[in-house]
């Protein structure tokens, strides 16, 4: 197809979009093999709704990875996390197809990227190619899958998204997974919304003791409640070929058989994504790493997955009434699974109080808050939050205790230290640390300086200290000797490490040249590939400048002989 008739059809599409609705024939697998899934769409993740499908490569790398549809490159982005390598196809219906932990990209792209990184002599780049720069046939192959950026395993994560750069589930255009198997709920919660409800006279968060039935179902023993009652649930659903606990497709709720709420996991936007931590109840996953769905929408809940709910999801619960709740929960493919919790409506004259604490500082959610206590202050902006609150705030020495990890916070707050009181000589080694586990092991919060003032931005809450490093990086060689002959190796292997601050930054250079080595910080490796071809004498005179996040550097050089 001529590239104006492409760019045409592009156009039109683009104007037609709302009339097409997920094409079922149109994008093909991104592999060839049978798909087995580690991740569904949608699925919970850490403050973030997975954004596609994450399809097994039979724990191997250098799968080939097809382009699903005609098209053209849009996007090639390369970082040392997150996505790692990953590759963006604009097609001509609208959509785009995203392509990430990458382990290379085909000769054609592989070159067009390389030449970016060496005219920008930097591993991390982003460039948007235009649509005739590297246009893209019906299943070409356009990479090679990896494990690249933050993956956790060798994967392919593929995603579809709209014209909006909306994620859309990729199984609603025909990509298809055997499932066969429902829904498991694996624990069920009910949540007085306010001092006038309670469940089993309590005003807290109530776990009920699930009782599974033959035909795969659940329910619990009927409980007393007054007053208005949410519920939340803890569920996951399996396929096939795979043991892991993947997202579930739709939840439904109804009361008395009448519908109460809808959570649909087809699409969202990114803009969005964060508001999964006012979904789930962050305090029970901070501290017992289970994700609690709530099925009722607190305020600043604004997810567009609900729909057709009904005064926000809560059931109101009145006194000598016999009532029942249910929610049904759904994988893609349509299997699903019942929940039924039978309600006794009983007003009790007393009722049980839950644990409260008053520390001495408050929160307004809609207003600026800041909290200083001699040479620390903390900065949050308004609107960080989505509830007024106590917060703990305390300072000892240079530790900042910061209140419990367990309150869901929308923006980053700025914490900042006056280091006046320092020697001139240890201020520039100095950075702002949070401290984790029973040990309070340090790990750097990225940190800047302006004269006397150290500051850092968190999104969560914890323990921070100051930090002094004066350790400089390691550098050492893997696969080479000094003075030593390489012409039988195809890669030049490094490793690096820093001991607190981590790395920055590093840069190497052969007989004065830079040199394009990938950084891989799960195996601390630095990689030059010699089908680079940027080295052309016998005798190589290697140089690596490695440096930490606050300026410690150190410098590696050997000599090695190649033809």
């Amino acid at each position: 197809m001529h590239m104006k008739q492409f760019l045409l059809i592009l156009l039109c599409s683009h104007l037609a979009f709302s009339q097409v609705k997920y094409p079922k024939d149109y994008f093909r697998s991104p592999l060839d093999v049978t798909l087995v899934l580690s991740g569904t769409f949608a699925e919970l993740r850490s403050n973030h709704f997975h954004s596609g499908l994450d399809i097994k490569t039979q724990q191997r790398k250098g799968l080939k990875v097809y382009a699903a549809a005609q098209g053209y490159v849009s996007r090639i982005k390369i970082s040392h996390f997150g996505y790692g390598k990953a590759l963006y196809i604009t097609h001509p219906n609208g959509y785009v197809s995203v392509y990430a932990h990458l382990q290379k990209f085909s000769p054609a792209i592989e070159a067009y990227i390389k030449e970016c990184q060496y005219q920008k002599e930097t591993y991390e780049v982003e460039v948007f190619p235009s649509p005739d720069e590297l246009p893209i046939a019906t299943d070409e192959i356009v990479a090679f899958s990896g494990n690249s950026g933050s993956s956790g395993g060798p994967h392919l994560h593929f995603e579809i998204r709209d014209n909006a750069e909306r994620p859309i589930n990729p199984m609603l255009f025909g990509i298809d997974i055997d499932d066969s198997k429902a829904p498991v709920v694996s624990k069920v919660y009910a949540y007085p919304k306010n001092k006038n409800s309670y469940v089993d006279e309590s005003k807290v968060r109530k776990e009920l003791r699930l009782i599974p039935s033959k035909n795969g179902d659940y329910s619990v023993e009927p409980i007393e409640a007054f007053g208005d009652i949410g519920f939340g649930i803890v569920s996951y659903d399996q396929q096939d070929l795979a043991t892991n606990k993947n997202g579930v497709s739709n939840i439904q709720s109804f009361f008395n058989g009448n519908k109460n709420l809808e959570v649909d996991f087809k699409r969202f936007s990114f803009n969005e994504t964060k508001h999964l931590n006012r979904y789930i109840d962050f305090e029970i996953f901070k501290t017992k790493k289970s994700r609690i769905q709530k099925l009722f929408i607190e305020p600043g809940n604004t997810l567009s997955l609900f729909k057709d709910v009904s005064d926000n999801g809560y059931i109101k619960v009145e006194d000598s009434t016999s009532s029942v709740y249910k929610v049904r929960i759904r994988d893609f493919k349509g299997n699903e699974t019942w929940l039924s919790i039978p309600i006794k409506g009983k007003k009790h004259k007393e009722v049980l109080e839950g644990e409260s604490i008053t520390p001495k500082h408050y929160i307004f959610k809609d207003q600026v808050n800041e909290l200083s206590d001699r040479n620390i202050s903390v900065y949050f902006p308004s609107n960080s939050f989505y509830d007024d609150f106590y917060i703990d705030f305390g300072v000892k020495s240079d530790t900042l205790i910061l209140h419990k990890d367990i309150v869901p916070i929308m923006k980053n707050f700025t914490i900042n230290y006056d280091i006046s009181n320092y020697n001139d000589g240890d201020k520039s080694k100095l950075f702002i640390a949070k401290l984790y586990g029973y040990y309070k092991k340090p790990y750097y919060v990225r940190t800047t300086r302006k004269g006397d003032v150290l500051s850092a931005r968190s999104k969560s809450f914890g323990t921070f200290a100051l930090q002094t490093d004066t350790i400089r990086p390691t550098i050492k060689p893997v696969n080479f000797q000094d003075k030593k002959w390489l012409s039988k190796h195809n890669y030049l292997k490094v490793k690096i490490d820093d001991d607190l601050s981590g790395i920055s930054n590093y840069r190497a250079t052969i007989n004065g040249k830079w040199i394009l080595m990938e950084y891989d910080y799960k195996t601390d490796l630095l990689v030059y590939n010699f089908a680079d071809n940027i080295i052309e004498d016998t005798e190589h005179n290697l140089k690596i400048i490695v440096t930490d996040n606050v300026g410690n550097s150190s410098t590696f050089e050997a000599t090695f002989f190649r033809k």
